[in-house]
């Protein structure tokens, strides 16, 4: 069936001894930091997320790139940004991830941006609609040395996967799962490691084991169900699941809903990683979708400069104080995803 230990191996095997103790430094400090009630940091990040662009082909809801709805630039990332931020943190980071909004495959130089990163032995993923991987698109992407690829899925018919991949065709999807799939075989290649993504949303719940099927009959690595963010959730919302594993949030007594969860005082993303927008801007994390917490830029400054900032720490100080009250905290999925 399914099994995610080659990508497992993938990982370690491109992991050295200045990563690792990077890791432990940086989870050292962050243990400390939550016993003391102050933002200790030692390390660098170990992992980032890499915008390649914020230009989308659908208009999923609760997406600002969907719904063109970014109060911020559009834009894609240039191949001497990406250079600048991996040739400053490629010895310490264990995973870049290319994605953050947007549909990567969009920017016309996304795999000469991850194949500059495989090439200096950082694993790699992205996350796609599949809408632009024709067969030379899929080969070029296994031959990038792209190690993790997640595909949404999110509907095992078109009636279904277009209620929420508004302008989406499951055809396409599939053809491009299928591309990826061949070409690993052509070229006698183990990565990239193909997971397919089904966001449960109530039009789709009753879909999940079909998904299932689906994945098994595509040959894909691994399936993933993860729980779906809506803006406005208090009073219900016409997305939200029935089955409450599959939701993010829990109905009350009186009907309303709260999310699950409990928002303690700490985030591990703090400390283990950060986010780069397309044009450079850093922000703390992948809910932060507007760049509204905006620490610094590498158009202006190091990362590193920016990583040990005293507004960078004032950030972390107040999630270790009051995490409830930042606006992008108040919706976080940690610990409310859901694995086959």
């Amino acid at each position: 069936m399914f099994s995610n230990k080659s990508d497992n191996k993938a990982i370690l095997k491109k992991q050295t001894l200045k990563k690792v103790w990077n890791t432990s430094k940086l989870y050292s400090s962050f243990l400390l930091s939550r016993l003391l009630k102050q933002p200790l940091l030692w390390g660098m990040p170990s992992s980032i997320s890499i915008e390649p662009t914020t230009a989308c082909n659908l208009g999923c809801p609760e997406c600002p790139s969907g719904l063109k709805q970014f109060t911020r630039a559009t834009g894609n990332l240039k191949l001497d940004l990406n250079r600048k931020v991996i040739d400053e943190l490629g010895p310490y980071l264990s995973f870049v991830n290319f994605y953050f909004q947007g549909e990567p495959f969009i920017n016309p130089d996304f795999l000469k941006l991850v194949n500059y990163a495989s090439q200096k032995g950082i694993y790699t993923g992205t996350s796609t609609n599949a809408h632009f991987i024709s067969e030379d698109i899929a080969k070029k992407t296994v031959q990038s040395g792209l190690d993790r690829l997640i595909i949404s899925i999110d509907g095992t018919t078109q009636e279904v996967y277009e209620q929420y991949r508004i302008h989406g065709s499951l055809d396409k999807v599939l053809e491009g799962t299928k591309n990826i799939v061949k070409w690993k075989k052509e070229l006698n290649s183990s990565t990239p490691h193909i997971i397919f993504q089904f966001l449960v949303v109530k039009p789709n719940e009753h879909q999940v084991e079909d998904a299932v099927k689906l994945a098994e009959e595509m040959n894909v690595d691994e399936i993933k169900f993860k729980t779906a963010q809506v803006y406005n959730f208090k009073n219900g919302n016409p997305l939200i699941p029935d089955q409450e594993e599959y939701s993010r949030y829990k109905k009350k007594k009186d009907g309303t809903y709260v999310l699950k969860n409990k928002m303690s005082n700490h985030c591990w993303r703090m400390w283990s990683g950060s986010v780069i927008t397309w044009d450079g801007k850093i922000v703390p994390c992948c809910f932060d979708k507007d760049a509204s917490h905006q620490l610094g830029s590498m158009s202006k400054q190091s990362f590193a400069s920016i990583w040990k900032s005293k507004q960078y720490t004032h950030f972390r100080k107040s999630i270790l104080s009051n995490r409830k009250e930042i606006d992008i905290c108040k919706n976080c999925s940690e610990g409310s995803k859901v694995w086959t």
